[in-house]
């Protein structure tokens, strides 16, 4: 058996993957493997973070996306047949992760937030949220390769150990896909770093306008924070991009610092919060759910609070 795989697109994220795989390679005495994308440089760097064997995915035409790795990815996981395969959850590789459990005609525990394994049989019992958030399931995967995506902070990225060996393997090109990429686009101001970020500022239904975005801006500049929202501002209204949402189907975040301007705090959005080192609501509902598991609780409007606070902290940063 070809032991435990990891592919993520984020370098961050990848790192936490192979530090979960470690420990476990460890436990089973397997060997641990990861698929590095776009730059070889990192391999050395992989190896010292745990993977036994690094392999390199070649580069993409520019007409091609990441997806034209699965068959190559897949045709590999055959001849190899991989225990468990760990897989980031970002919005690309839940798609790229799904259609390879199929192609290996195997289970996929989707948005798996931790795991333990069964001494007797040796199969991961792996934990999801479902219900919102009220109710943790757990699942096992009955064949091989037992199969997860993890969304990003779900584990630490582990210490980098010198003098470890590895296999570093160059793939052969993919085979062409017949998706092409016509064109990119880039989102104006487009948040990048959520899961990373010390300080995050949320907006929600709270919110009136699309232009009232630039007070959470102006804010977040006077932070250094990065900005999120709720499910209902990027799936409902558009007003921000998929990958700026917070909670359950979306970003888990664990900012020293979480602000929410205009958020209920529906189950959903505080699973994406609760490991937040201090929460602070503005709300004009005082029952807003929110409020239960903030630190720091401020009732009132949002049009009145936030710029009252951004002229505060304008005067403490000129001082």
């Amino acid at each position: 058996m070809a032991g435990i795989w990891v592919l993520a697109e984020d370098y961050k994220h990848c790192l936490e993957l192979l530090n979960a795989g470690q420990k476990l390679a460890e436990t089973l005495d397997k060997q641990l493997a990861v698929f590095l994308m776009q730059k070889p440089d990192r391999a050395d760097d992989f190896i010292a973070h745990g993977a036994d064997r690094v392999y390199l995915l070649p580069a993409l035409p520019e007409d091609q996306t990441m997806e034209a790795y699965i068959p190559l990815i897949a045709g590999i996981a055959k001849q190899e047949q991989p225990d468990i395969f760990f897989i980031g959850a970002s919005l690309r590789c839940k798609e790229m992760a799904a259609r390879i459990a199929a192609s290996l005609n195997t289970g996929l525990c989707s948005d798996c937030t931790g795991f333990t394994l069964d001494e007797e049989s040796q199969s991961l019992v792996m934990e999801r949220l479902i219900f919102g958030g009220a109710a943790v399931q757990k699942v096992i995967c009955e064949t091989l390769p037992q199969m997860a995506t993890i969304p990003a902070g779900a584990f630490e990225a582990g210490t980098a150990l010198s003098g470890r060996d590895g296999q570093v393997i160059e793939l052969s090109p993919a085979p062409p896909s017949p998706v092409k990429l016509i064109a990119k686009k880039s989102n104006a101001r487009q948040t990048t770093n959520l899961a990373e970020a010390r300080v995050v500022i949320c907006v929600g239904r709270g919110l009136e306008k699309e232009a009232d975005l630039e007070m959470a801006r102006e804010l977040a500049e006077l932070l250094g924070a990065e900005i999120g929202c709720t499910r209902p501002i990027s799936e409902e209204l558009h007003w921000m991009p998929e990958e700026t949402c917070i909670g359950l189907s979306g970003i888990k975040v664990k900012p020293e610092l979480y602000i929410g301007l205009g958020v209920s705090g529906q189950i959903q959005h505080l699973t994406g919060i609760n490991e937040a080192r201090v929460i602070c609501a503005i709300n004009c509902d005082e029952n807003a759910p929110i409020f239960d598991v903030s630190n720091y609780g401020i009732v009132g409007d949002v049009y009145k609070v936030v710029p009252q606070l951004i002229a505060e902290l304008k005067q403490a940063l000129h001082k």
